[in-house]
């Protein structure tokens, strides 16, 4: 059990970039502490930053640029691709396109060599790297999603696409959204969007990201909306949601201290 969040902003928005990421991460540092990272875009590269630590490593260690439009961030629980590996932790990156993922994609290996994909590194074993060799092979084709076997919700960004951030959401995970006049936030749960909120000092209209649907988040809104079929799945057993609560505790009192709410 992993835990992905992030936003789209308007340029012209005036919440402060990295703010608004601590915030997210505190609110899923929770969900895994296995590995952290994030991916934003400010002008047209994508930056990836990710480490084998809590949240909590690099909650204070975070600064971008006030021109970031768009975050991804992750958390990671591994159930498959050792963390010692940095090409396994998230966001991972195939091609033109970085992503995170929580859920778990069993038919992972079967889908690269059916479609002739290489791994992005010969070290890699994760399974999240199969959507986004997907995505990558098949940029703007949803139907690609279908393929996938598992659990899963997902985000990401692709470098020949630099104005959209893109959410999916399969079966077996859950994905949320708050709306503000300020942009579009995400999380995992409900909670981690009350956190910033509470953090950034706005308001937020939460909303459950649907199963089977696609999401392009352009400039701060939900520009488009796609459906694709989602596969019967049930995972062998049931994981607890929160997985390193030692990590959401640092999290927040580090937040409190430097964001001054309660």
């Amino acid at each position: 059990m992993c835990g992905i969040a992030g936003y789209s902003i308007d340029i012209e928005s005036t919440v402060d970039r990295t703010l608004a990421a601590q915030a997210l991460l505190a609110g899923i540092a929770e969900r895994g502490a296995d590995a952290v990272g994030v991916a934003y875009r400010a002008g047209d590269g994508i930056e990836v930053i990710k480490q084998q630590t809590g949240a909590s490593a690099l909650l204070e260690q975070l600064a971008l640029p006030s021109s970031t439009e768009q975050l991804i961030v992750h958390v990671r629980d591994y159930t498959k691709g050792h963390p010692t590996i940095e090409a396994n932790n998230h966001p991972i990156r195939h091609g033109a396109v970085v992503g995170v993922h929580n859920g778990i994609i069993e038919n992972d290996d079967a889908l690269l060599e059916r479609h002739s994909l290489e791994r992005a590194h010969p070290d890699m074993t994760v399974d999240s790297e199969a959507i986004f060799a997907l995505v990558d092979a098949r940029p703007g084709d949803v139907k690609a999603l279908e393929e996938l076997h598992g659990a899963m919700a997902t985000a990401w960004l692709d470098e020949r696409n630099p104005t959209t951030l893109w959410l999916a959401r399969g079966v077996g995970r859950p994905l949320w959204l708050g709306h503000s006049r300020e942009g579009i936030f995400f999380a995992s749960t409900p909670g981690g969007l009350e956190l910033a909120a509470r953090a950034l000092r706005i308001e937020l209209r939460l909303e459950e990201v649907g199963h089977g649907r696609v999401l392009h988040l352009v400039e701060g809104r939900v520009a488009r909306k796609e459906r694709f079929r989602v596969p019967r799945y049930r995972e062998a057993r049931s994981l607890p949601s929160v997985r390193a609560p030692h990590e959401g505790t640092s999290c927040l009192q580090r937040l409190q201290a430097i964001a001054s709410f309660t």
